[in-house]
């Protein structure tokens, strides 16, 4: 049966290592999809430490955009992270928000297709003030649609605050 979790919340706020645990809770052999895209030395720093957390018994995947290219049938995956792969799509689309929110919509319908175990690792980078900088604010608004958009589809969402999880759905 399919199922679909969100964990969100502010960066530092726990949200992968919940991610991780409640996957680790129903499965012995979970999926971990990672979605980012390595710019610089600092980056994969936090890559690698993200990866030593983990143990052998994960399967990884790494995919910047084409999420629906891997078939997790039957499989309990961690897709780390929303806001990661958002930004890959975003300069992909050339910061056109209306296109790459459309992709964003169309490849995770086609993505979450298969029964399988979904928990989806998001930011609420919208939660602080508004940015100066027109790209910034372009991309919070597709974050928060798109965080809207996999909440009305989601069995279950999370808010971590502070490494607590707070129940939303």
């Amino acid at each position: 049966m399919k199922r679909i979790i969100l964990i969100t919340g502010g960066q530092r706020s726990g949200k992968s290592t919940k991610a991780e645990e409640f996957a680790l809770s129903l499965s012995s052999n979970p999926v971990y999809v990672a979605t980012a895209h390595i710019w610089d030395e600092e980056f994969q720093e936090r890559v690698h430490r993200h990866q030593e957390r983990r143990g052998p018994q994960w399967d990884n995947i790494e995919e910047e955009i084409m999420l629906s290219r891997h078939n997790l049938e039957g499989r309990v995956a961690v897709i780390d992270c929303i806001t990661l792969w958002l930004t890959n799509i975003f300069f992909a689309n050339n910061s056109d928000v209306e296109a790459s929110l459309n992709l964003a919509k169309a490849e995770f319908d086609k993505f979450t297709q298969s029964d399988a175990t979904y928990i989806f690792v998001t930011n609420e980078i919208g939660l602080g003030g508004v940015s100066e900088n027109a790209l910034q604010r372009k991309f919070t608004d597709l974050q928060g649609w798109m965080n809207q958009f996999i909440a009305q589809k989601a069995d279950e969402v999370i808010l971590m605050v502070s490494g607590i999880p707070i129940k939303i759905k």
